[in-house]
């Protein structure tokens, strides 16, 4: 999921996907109703236990934002326990770009994230992640946006601590040609431009990596084009299970 959501951003997608497929959906530490406390952590680790725990040996991952980054990750560190890799409206770890018309901007939402001005600071994420820079608030539907606001609001609020996640070293940016899964990223062309130049990274650089730009569309891609993003989602995986393989989750 997003860092500006949690795994409900999913619900469009979940009964599509089950009809085929064993669906697993979580929220990452220290969002939604995963609890952190102020320990040092890995995202590929907690992910890797997960599937431990649901006696789930290979899987297909789909990863959007935040979580297109933390499932990049795990395929560079645990490359056997996948069979194929979605990544949406994500950068690999470690990328960096300059985008000097949003530069004031993240020094404001950092200043309110310090202040814990939690209100203030998931409106300024909302239109960035949901309306698209420099978008009208209207854009998108109003209900999707009231939900992006409820869950960001909500991941902010609720936690009891901050977790420290540790990253990935080396970092992705540098190791994507290592990627050995059978790949589709697609992001939004009204997108942030890091996250524009991310994509555009990521399809380059995995070998073979198929990809896709919805246009009209931001940074939350699965429900701004949910019928679109699920089928494309599904023809990918269709071409990607092969017979014998633990494909169906």
């Amino acid at each position: 999921h997003a860092g500006v959501a949690h795994m409900r951003m999913w619900d469009e997608q979940v009964p599509a996907f089950a009809e085929h497929y064993r669906v697993i959906r979580y929220d990452t530490r220290g969002f939604g109703m995963t609890r952190s406390t102020d320990v040092e952590f890995s995202d590929r680790d907690d992910l890797r236990a997960l599937l431990d725990h649901l006696s789930v040996e290979r899987t297909h991952l789909l990863g959007i934002s935040r979580g297109g980054s933390i499932a990049l990750d795990f395929a560079l560190e645990f490359p056997e326990r996948l069979n194929s890799l979605v990544l949406v409206a994500s950068t690999p770890g470690g990328f960096e770009h300059e985008d000097a018309e949003l530069d004031s901007l993240w020094t404001e939402m950092e200043t309110l994230y310090e202040a814990k001005d939690w209100e203030k600071l998931v409106e300024l994420e909302t239109a960035l992640w949901t309306d698209g820079p420099g978008q009208p608030t209207n854009r998108v539907d109003g209900g999707m946006r009231r939900r992006t606001v409820e869950w960001n609001l909500w991941n902010y609020r609720a936690q009891p601590g901050e977790g420290k996640p540790q990253p990935l070293d080396p970092p992705a940016v540098g190791r994507l040609a290592e990627v050995a899964v059978p790949t589709l990223v697609m992001w939004g062309d009204l997108d942030e431009g890091g996250v524009l130049a991310g994509g555009e990274a990521l399809a380059s650089g995995i070998a073979g990596a198929r990809s896709h730009v919805f246009e009209g569309v931001a940074h939350m891609v699965n429900m701004e084009r949910s019928e679109e993003f699920t089928t494309r989602v599904l023809d990918f995986l269709a071409e990607e299970d092969t017979p014998g393989s633990d494909g169906r989750t």
